[in-house]
């Protein structure tokens, strides 16, 4: 038996934890687990997926007032499948099975065959230059795949599915018990409504196979963290012939050495000379873009002042135009003087008249009305 961790345990959040602790407890854990860092290890693996798996449902507030309220059972039975979620209608289910005939209606929903395969989902680092540029990259997945012997149905080649002799192809059966009429999934083809005579010696009869697929993933330009990219029938083959899930690849921009991004405008933190403050000039950031971009430092600048260079950002997804890049800039003091330096220091503070420092003048000032 297998056993299942609480989700909270995993992303080692306490149940009451809100969306950012979550979001920021999953980022840590995935970083560390992510089977790009820890080639060939099962464990590593194992754990990543489970992590992300406890996300998936942790970030979705109907998917985690579901699991607060029944925990794992709430995905159970159907109930966990990818793509929409719907935690509603089991107990309407339950009603119909047993009134549907009684009452002269017909049952609705229920569905008889195979079944679409399972959306499957894949974490994916990139850096920001990835994410400001684009770029297309292979993946290698182990996935469930379509049969190649008996193109899916499950049968053995030049013998056929043929209708289950118990339900007559229904999938279901009904039994009176007492005065109702209670209908469930056929014993025999259990629900699926057909039956394999002769099964495929490749599949066993399932229409798939475990199979290592390599994929090429396009990520646009202005892709940001949590960015999704969908594959369309890239997902788990279905059963016998169903149609394939898709697959989802889920982005992370990893941390940059110089940049912070909000959205489209990139962050920057500049220290400059004492000199440079005061008399002006220049400097060159290199940006994302490969480009060196000069910002002009005004005569006078303090610390903390930003410096906005438009159109320097990162770009638009699916859009036109780019961000601004910001340039935080921070005056550094100098902390070894030479002889000389010190002497035209000292000259410059003999010159010193109040007017050049005005927010230390007001600010002392302040000071001495305070006391007086």
């Amino acid at each position: 038996m297998t056993t299942e961790v609480d989700f909270y345990e995993l992303l080692e959040c306490e149940r009451g934890a809100d969306d950012a602790t979550i979001k920021s407890s999953y980022r840590k854990l995935a970083m560390k687990y992510h089977p790009d860092k820890n080639a060939g290890c099962k464990d590593s693996e194992g754990k990543f997926k489970a992590i992300s798996e406890a996300y998936d449902c942790l970030k979705d507030p109907q998917k985690r007032a579901a699991y607060d309220r029944f925990g794992h059972a709430a995905f159970k039975n159907g109930g966990g499948g990818g793509g929409g979620q719907d935690f509603g209608g089991g107990f309407s289910d339950i009603f119909e099975n047993i009134f549907g005939e009684f009452m002269g209606g017909q049952r609705s929903g229920g569905q008889r065959g195979p079944r679409r395969g399972a959306d499957l989902r894949y974490d994916m680092e990139i850096t920001l230059e990835d994410a400001f540029q684009g770029k297309s990259s292979d993946i290698t997945i182990d996935v469930s795949a379509q049969c190649d012997v008996c193109d899916g149905s499950g049968a053995k080649p030049g013998t056929s599915v043929k209708n289950c002799a118990t339900c007559a192809g229904h999938g279901k059966v009904r039994a009176q018990q007492g005065f109702f009429v209670v209908e469930r999934a056929c014993p025999t083809c259990h629900g699926q409504g057909q039956v394999i005579a002769d099964p495929c010696v490749r599949c066993h009869g399932e229409g798939r196979i475990e199979k290592t697929k390599t994929l090429t993933v396009n990520i646009p330009p202005g892709v940001d963290e949590g960015t999704r990219v969908r594959l369309t029938g890239e997902g788990e083959a279905g059963g016998r012939g169903a149609g394939a899930g898709d697959l989802y690849i889920f982005l992370h921009v990893a941390q940059h050495p110089i940049f912070e991004r909000e959205g489209t405008t990139l962050f920057a933190r500049a220290p400059i000379s004492f000199t440079t403050a005061a008399l002006g000039g220049e400097i060159h950031i290199p940006g994302p873009d490969g480009e060196q971009h000069t910002i002009k430092i005004p005569v006078g600048t303090q610390s903390g002042r930003e410096l906005r260079q438009r159109g320097a950002g990162m770009p638009v997804l699916q859009g036109r135009g780019r961000g601004d890049l910001v340039i935080r800039i921070e005056v550094e003091t100098p902390t070894k003087l030479s002889a000389k330096q010190k002497e035209l220091l000292e000259a410059f503070r003999a010159t010193e008249d109040g007017a050049c420092n005005p927010q230390t003048t007001g600010f002392f000032h302040k000071v001495k009305s305070a006391w007086a």
